[in-house]
């Protein structure tokens, strides 16, 4: 008896962990903000980016639709100033970014 509820606790361990350990979209994305963008921009809604002219990313969908970054994302991202670095995206990684970023509108 014992064997068995122990057997049967371990199996619906053993489903539901993985479902668990699996990140959101926004998760992801706010993981590869936290990498490539935290070091200027401020990546959540309360902090001021740590670069002063880079703006928050909160602030981006002032700027321009979120969905419209897409295109800019996959062909590479290049600004009018050089510390900036060119940033080209693979589709999974554009679709996780922009689900945090309207996360944050």
């Amino acid at each position: 008896m014992l064997q068995a509820t122990l057997r049967h606790g371990l199996i619906g361990l053993l489903l539901v962990t993985p479902a668990l350990a699996t990140q959101t979209a926004e998760q992801r994305g706010k993981a590869f903000a936290g990498a490539n963008c935290a070091r200027c921009h401020a990546i959540d809604r309360v902090s001021n980016s740590p670069l002063r002219i880079a703006p928050p990313l909160r602030t981006l969908h002032n700027r321009y639709p979120i969905e419209s970054l897409e295109e800019a994302l996959a062909e590479g991202i290049s600004t009018g100033h050089p510390g900036m670095p060119v940033f080209e995206l693979n589709p999974d990684q554009i679709h996780d970014l922009l689900a945090y970023l309207k996360t944050l509108e």
